[in-house]
């Protein structure tokens, strides 16, 4: 596990992350998947051994301390006594073997370089979504892939979402696409926790509106290419706080049919200036073909919690299921932030006993291959908003 803030440890600045994600995913994940039998070793590279100590008591306490028969031992690196090493997670690698696992949880820009490590060791790699930032660094990494045959995927879970994996199969049913809109927010706090980063390695809109362009374009991806992009930003609150970055970025990309009939407009916003509600992100969208429509209210499911320490929530067990069962074990096996790098691992594991082989997850995974629509239209986003011009997509 290369990354070792929030999403794989819920760890943010020495303490329990105050999102939904106060005990990560990718580490719980990973270490119930080793005492399911499915992986042995668990090694873990951050850049700041000093912070080491802290994670693993953390670790302990959210997941060791919380779920029965849970172990969280990992082997660490940088060693703790090291102030900073962006490279550690170099050595990690080299301590694998071909055909192990990475995953990759760090800042936007540090994705390709650690990608093109592991893939260089032969290891299959399951990167945080955006993949990488450009075009041209998606393609090396799907050539490098092919190399050393490997597969290399963006980690998307919402496509193990039960309601837009259905979203997904009705849309392919309703004839041509006609208009998209996807919306998702964070709240304000998570500038805080991405200060190192935001606005300096990536945005708002490769950070957010990447999962709902992953979702459009597996959705119609097979009848519909993106032609044009066009990005407009909202700015103020985050560059009052200190942070040069936007504070809500919006994409207008049109789509033309691939039979040439009709086109289409799809218009995503990000924004992580959003007030503290009942939910850590607002994420929705509507989508309308040309023989029906569709609406989801991702962060709504119809059930609420109200506790005196927490007020009310609107809570998603679909995603990871934190609370343990009556037996105090961990019982989020089916969740979909789980399930998303379980079917990443359980590929790795096939490819690796000579049952398959990476090609043979396209259309099944958001490998690399299946996602540089998603890479084009961030980058056209990003080169939109510097240059104040409509981008064409070649």
């Amino acid at each position: 596990m290369v990354g070792t803030g929030e999403y794989t440890t819920g760890y943010v600045h020495d303490q329990a992350s105050d999102s939904d994600k106060s005990a990560g995913v990718v580490a719980l994940t990973v270490f119930d998947l080793r005492r399911r039998g499915i992986v042995e070793q668990v090694l873990m590279a951050g850049t700041n051994g000093r912070k080491m100590p802290g994670i693993r008591d953390h670790l302990q306490r959210v997941i060791g301390d919380t779920y029965a028969d849970l172990d969280v031992t990992a082997l660490c690196f940088p060693a703790d006594d090291v102030d900073r090493d962006p490279t550690a997670y170099q050595r990690a690698i080299e301590a694998l073997d071909p055909g192990d696992v990475v995953t990759v949880f760090t800042p936007d820009d540090t994705h390709f370089a650690i990608a093109m490590d592991a893939i260089r060791h032969g290891c299959h790699v399951l990167i945080a979504k955006p993949i990488v930032l450009t075009v041209d660094q998606h393609q090396q990494l799907i050539r490098a892939a092919d190399d050393a045959e490997v597969l290399v995927a963006m980690e998307v879970h919402k496509r193990w979402d039960p309601i837009y994996a259905d979203a997904r199969d009705r849309i392919r049913n309703l004839g041509s696409f006609g208009f998209f809109h996807a919306y998702m927010s964070q709240p304000k706090s998570q500038l805080d926790t991405f200060r190192s980063w935001a606005g300096q390695s990536s945005d708002i809109s490769y950070y957010l509106n990447a999962h709902h362009i992953d979702f459009l374009n597996w959705s119609i991806g097979s009848m519909a290419t993106p032609v044009s992009v066009h990005a407009s930003a909202a700015t103020g609150y985050a560059k009052g706080r200190g942070i040069d970055t936007e504070d809500t970025i919006t994409l207008t990309v049109d789509w033309a049919m691939n039979d040439g009939t009709a086109t289409g407009t799809a218009v995503f916003t990000s924004s992580w200036i959003a007030p503290k509600s009942d939910v850590h992100s607002q994420q929705r969208f509507f989508y309308m073909g040309h023989q029906g429509e569709v609406t989801v209210d991702q962060a709504h499911r119809g059930y609420s919690v109200a506790t005196d320490g927490r007020g009310f929530q609107s809570v998603n067990p679909l995603f990871m299921k934190y609370t343990p069962d009556a037996q105090g074990r961990f019982a989020g096996q089916t969740g979909y932030g789980y399930r998303s790098i379980e079917a990443f691992v359980q590929a790795a594991i096939e490819i690796r006993r000579g049952r398959a082989t990476p090609d043979d997850f396209h259309g099944r995974l958001a490998t690399a291959k299946d996602t540089i629509n998603v890479t084009a239209i961030l980058q056209a986003g990003r080169r939109s908003l510097d240059t104040g011009t409509t981008i064409n997509l070649d």
